[in-house]
């Protein structure tokens, strides 16, 4: 840990001594505002025009900091584990730290360091890649035409299934997700690959492929096999206040010793300690996250319709996977759906009111099938352009589990309160 930190201190060392334009210049082409005006942005925009001048360097981050008031409960049968005293206090403050660096004409770079997170307390790289809108390195106007409606990110990066991961809270950075936690079915990996975009009009499609690990190896090469994403969509503002969006989305590996797709998120849950027992053992650092467990192979499919009409917007996810444990003959089913509404108003947006239903079903073995359903209520505050407070109200209940897992008959509820910055 002392090592990082002398890095990351010599790091911003250097970065400050950049020239000063660097940090006056805070908007970048082809990039996703990290502050209220990215909210319901989802793919980094595709524009032609430049404002390139030489090597920028972007330096931004997010803190955020919660304030948990919840209680959970289950059986507490003689075979069911009997849950942690649990009680009403801030839970760890989460940081994180980011560089976006313009190389070249068309060309940029994304870095994103966890500095602290419920999961890993000390500072750990989450990822990053290159994102290539033109071609100009190669040489001046080479393939314009084409990458006026092209684009190619290569990297160990965050794969781009679906349109809820662009809405959750990712470790620090919390001003996108109006509310505190995350999916029931957080569908959220970062693997090595690449994607390639096409951007026409209104539409737009993705191709990409992954090596399928979440921890990079040379070990085992014959566990895995490559991952395949691919994502169609079409997105129009019909009128000044009418914007619709859907879009389908395909995560699919044919070998994998585990498919992190549902669990690959490994800086935490924002609801902290709920359903561990007395030993220290249970939901962990995902608590209240549904993860299938599916190793072997996966397929998963999510559509996501997305609607803004003024101040109000609905997103939506259905989402179906299907897949193998390595011990199991046959495949098991996960379902998933969510529908959140949310109302903004005030200037410039600044306050709103939210609510979200999420459910999953699906099997935990061969022959049980578990449900599990989630309603969450919101409101927040944005400050300024960068400050965020929220504060929700969750109720989750675990539906059909068996008697001796933690949570037969469970359930948690209460108040979460988080402020939230990002620049």
């Amino acid at each position: 840990m002392k090592k990082i930190t002398i890095i990351l201190i010599r790091t911003l060392i250097l970065l400050i001594g950049l020239p000063l334009i660097a940090q006056n210049q805070r908007d970048i082409d082809n990039f996703r505002n990290p502050d209220q005006r990215g909210i319901n942005q989802f793919e980094a925009p595709k524009d032609s025009l430049t404002t390139f001048n030489g090597v920028q360097v972007r330096i931004g981050g997010a803190s955020t900091i919660q304030f948990q008031a919840l209680d959970h409960e289950n059986s507490n049968n003689e075979a069911t584990p009997q849950l942690i005293e649990i009680g009403d206090n801030f839970n760890l403050a989460t940081a994180n730290l980011d560089l976006d660096v313009v190389l070249y004409d068309g060309v940029r770079m994304h870095l994103r360091t966890y500095l602290s997170s419920q999961h890993h307390p000390e500072a750990w790289v989450k990822g990053g890649y290159i994102q290539i809108d033109k071609l100009e390195f190669v040489s001046e106007g080479f393939a314009e035409e084409l990458m006026e409606k092209l684009r190619i990110k290569i990297g160990h990066m965050e794969v781009n299934y679906g349109d809820a991961h662009f809405r959750r809270t990712d470790n620090a950075m919390a001003l996108y997700n109006p509310f505190v936690g995350n999916y029931l079915m957080d569908s959220f990996t970062t693997e090595v690959g690449a994607e390639i975009y096409y951007f026409c009009d209104s539409w737009l499609g993705m191709a990409g492929i992954t090596n399928g690990k979440l921890n990079q190896s040379v070990e085992n090469p014959n566990t895995t096999s490559p991952s395949f994403v691919a994502k169609i969509g079409y997105d129009r503002e019909i009128e000044a206040y009418l914007r619709l969006r859907l879009t389908g989305s395909i995560y699919h590996t044919a070998q994998t010793r585990t498919a992190y797709l549902y669990s690959g998120d490994r800086s935490g849950s924002r609801y902290y300690n709920i359903f561990t027992d007395l030993e220290g053992k249970g939901d962990s650092f995902r608590a209240g996250r549904i993860n299938p467990n599916f190793r072997n192979e996966l397929t998963s499919i999510m559509i996501n319709p997305f609607i803004k009409y003024g101040g109000l917007e609905f997103f939506g996810i259905y989402e179906r996977a299907q897949g193998k444990a390595s011990a199991e003959l046959n495949e098991r089913t996960w379902n998933h759906y969510a529908g959140e509404l949310i109302y903004r108003f005030g200037g410039d947006d600044d306050l709103y009111l939210g609510g979200r239903y999420s459910s999953a079903r699906g099997d935990l073995t061969a022959d049980t099938e578990v449900y599990i359903n989630r309603i969450q209520l919101s409101t927040g505050w944005f400050l300024t352009k960068n400050i965020l407070m929220k504060l929700e109200y969750v109720h989750q209940k675990y539906n059909d589990y068996p008697v001796r897992d933690i949570h037969n008959d469970g359930k948690f509820e209460g108040f979460m309160m988080e402020a939230a910055i990002s620049f």
